[in-house]
């Protein structure tokens, strides 16, 4: 089982995320749950159809982390 990073951000009117270790896979939603939930789906997605290609699937490498500044 593997546990990628996704990066969901706050568009105009709903949000949108990507997986930073798998290029062009995105989704969006409402909300961030919906979001969470559709990149997930993207993601499985995405790894099917690479190994319907033969192809590699990336392992996950990136990581996130907060850092906390003064305003």
């Amino acid at each position: 089982m593997f546990k990628y990073t996704i990066v969901i951000e706050k568009a105009d009117g709903n949000y949108s995320a990507y997986c930073p270790d798998l290029p062009g896979c995105v989704a969006t939603g409402a909300s961030v749950e919906e979001t969470t939930e559709r990149i997930k789906e993207a993601i499985e997605f995405h790894i099917e159809g690479l190994k319907a290609e033969g192809l590699d699937v990336p392992p996950p490498v990136t990581t996130a982390a907060l850092v906390e500044v003064a305003p």
